[in-house]
């Protein structure tokens, strides 16, 4: 069996619609190994499709597939600490374990970056799959085929932190809800400030970042399919947050933090049940640097 261990990632940040993201330090961890049959098994409890249906087993099997090789069966073992369906990454961290792990097992055949862009391909965009394979914060474009992409390791004075809620909000839904075509004008909104916020944040200006997180292409429509959202954002500006975004599809609400506002989470669990805001959960994060990680290999 090996052992992988792969971050969650928030995607899109604001104005990067599709294009940015970073990883966060918080995993799943997934055992996997060769079988002669598909044995699927969740070690916390979590439901999870125990069948070729599974997500890492599919992401296995496609790499297999390309390597011409026959997959009769895997032995997988998964660890779900990433919620599901709540925009950070797990589903791009299913991806990402089933690639790595078959590619370790078959020794490698497929280089960093045929792993990033068979992840692409597999979920249709980069923002999620490129940082959870590669740490960091990850802009790249995705031609179709082949993902450009640039890592930018982050070492800041700030923190990550999430507002989950206790509904999901399914990708395929949060999607159905953005319009077809959008205006010029709208175009230059976000182009400038998805570059505003990757500059900002690698030079420390840091009060460009509620400016650079605002954009005009998913937000203002994914915020009503999520409750209460313009006021988790209110609040959060109000307890000092650099900048409050909707991470990835939503419907959770990230909020960037300086690492000195030490009581920020506890201010914004107070304020979320002063205001009646019931189930939302506050969690503080760090940036990954390093991205997915092969923690034990005892393949035989």
């Amino acid at each position: 069996m090996i052992k992988i261990q792969v971050p969650a990632t928030s995607a899109n940040l604001g104005a990067g619609f599709d294009a940015l993201g970073l990883a966060l330090g918080f995993y799943n961890y997934v055992e996997m190994d060769e079988s002669d049959h598909v044995d699927i098994s969740s070690a916390d409890d979590i439901d999870v499709p125990k069948n070729e249906k599974n997500l890492i087993y599919t992401s296995a099997n496609d790499l297999y597939n390309i390597c011409g090789k026959k997959l009769t069966g895997m032995k997988i073992v998964q660890t779900n600490n990433i919620p599901m369906s709540r925009g950070l990454g797990s589903s791009s961290a299913c991806i990402v374990a089933g690639l790595t792990g078959a590619n370790h097992i078959l020794g490698n055949p497929l280089s960093q970056d045929d792993l990033v862009n068979l992840a692409a391909q597999i979920e249709g965009h980069p923002d999620n799959t490129a940082p959870a394979l590669l740490g960091g914060i990850v802009t790249a474009v995705f031609d179709g085929r082949k993902v450009h992409w640039v890592k930018q390791e982050v070492y800041t004075k700030l923190k990550f932190v999430a507002i989950i809620p206790d509904f999901e909000l399914k990708t395929e839904k949060a999607r159905a809800c953005l319009p077809t075509e959008i205006s010029h004008k709208d175009a230059v909104y976000n182009l400038s400030r998805a570059a505003l916020f990757s500059a900002s944040l690698l030079t420390g200006k840091f009060e460009n970042l509620r400016t650079a997180v605002h954009d005009k292409l998913h937000q203002p429509y994914r915020m009503e399919l999520i409750p209460h959202c313009r006021e988790v954002f209110d609040i959060a500006y109000a307890h000092g947050a650099y900048g409050s975004f909707i991470s990835g599809a939503g419907p959770t609400i990230m909020a960037i933090v300086d690492r000195e506002n030490k009581f920020f989470s506890g201010k914004m669990r107070f304020s979320l049940k002063n205001a009646g805001i019931k189930g939302w959960q506050v969690h503080e994060f760090f940036i990954d640097n390093d991205g997915t990680k092969i923690l034990e290999n005892k393949l035989q």
